[in-house]
């Protein structure tokens, strides 16, 4: 199945088969449900045709990616976003892969500009600023030209593709951590199994009950772990980590400019609540994918350590300053 899958990718990113016949394959896929071996295959492929950062090795192997798959239709301001922002402060090295916005008001890369972020850097230079301050935005739409082959196609369809779980996954920096946001709990397993057989180090994959491609405050949260070549599933409570149940609608943001002045609101330490809650329990489940931390509640203490001693907003100074810089 792999094998074949990899070849029908390789015709359609090289468009050596019809829009039409592409297509067909395409809903196919998802009449079918996308399997393990095929969403590997299929991200595999995609990687293959991206434009990369050149990046030291041992670089590399620390790098790690916040995203999710959209769809969830929660309205939320941005959330791994934030949670990528915050993480350099914490020893770690993010390369977040993203775009504009298509099912929500503010895409990653409309609320990072809006914060002032430069994101038209050149890979040489978002290699550079991955060395030099531990962030890095990796904007979609310059990285994977092939997709131009592929975007009509996608855009005369009603309903999602297998593209809609690829983008996650095929991070140009060569990230081998992830913490992923899924639209269904029903692709967490297969998620997680594809990324097995493509050299991943550590992984998360989460769906929350109530609808969020993100770890939720206001319900459980479905999970599967990649750690140590083995998969295991488990349910996230927040009230387990001490942290209260929020309505959904605690977490609403709105444009670019609304969802980056609440980014900037948590990370300077203005912000409680719900809003602060998420972003804790969201960095601590990346610091145990990025084995910073032992487990969550530690996480979750380490996150709020750094915003409560200004170190995550200096940060946040020093990714802006290094983006416009460079």
């Amino acid at each position: 199945m792999f094998e074949v899958a990899k070849k029908r990718f390789e015709d359609i990113f090289k468009n050596r088969i019809s829009p039409e016949d592409a297509k067909k394959y395409l809903v196919q896929l998802y009449e079918k449900g996308e399997s393990a071996e095929e969403i590997a295959a299929a991200t595999e492929v995609m990687r293959e045709h991206s434009i990369k950062l050149i990046i030291p090795v041992a670089l590399r192997d620390q790098l790690i990616d916040i995203v999710g798959t959209g769809g969830d239709k929660s309205n939320s301001f941005n959330i791994s976003s934030t949670v990528s922002l915050l993480l350099p402060s914490l020893g770690c090295s993010v390369a977040k892969h993203g775009n504009r916005a298509v099912t929500s008001n503010s895409g990653s890369a409309d609320m990072l500009e809006a914060l002032g972020i430069n994101l038209s850097l050149k890979p040489d230079q978002q290699s550079k600023m991955l060395q030099e301050c531990g962030f890095a935005f990796l904007f979609a739409i310059n990285h994977h030209p092939a997709m131009k082959y592929i975007m009509p196609i996608r855009r005369s369809l009603d309903h999602r593709t297998i593209f809609n779980i690829l983008g996650p996954l095929t991070n140009p920096a060569g990230a081998k951590k992830y913490l992923i946001g899924v639209f269904s709990d029903e692709f967490l397993n297969r998620i997680i199994v594809g990324l097995s057989m493509l050299d991943t180090k550590n992984a998360v994959a989460v769906s929350s009950r109530d609808g969020m491609d993100e770890i939720s405050i206001s319900d459980i949260t479905y999970a599967t772990i990649l750690k140590d070549n083995r998969t295991t599933d488990f349910v996230i409570d927040p009230q387990e980590y001490g942290l209260k149940l929020a309505p959904k609608e605690a977490i609403v943001g709105g444009n670019a400019q609304e969802n980056a002045k609440i980014t900037y609101s948590i990370l300077k330490g203005e912000e409680s609540g719900a809003k602060l809650d998420i972003i804790l329990l969201n960095t601590a489940m990346a610091l145990v994918v990025d084995e910073k931390a032992r487990d969550i509640k530690e996480g979750i203490e380490m996150a709020r350590e750094i915003i409560v001693n200004k170190k995550a907003f200096e940060k946040l100074q020093e990714i802006i300053k290094v983006s416009n810089s460079i």
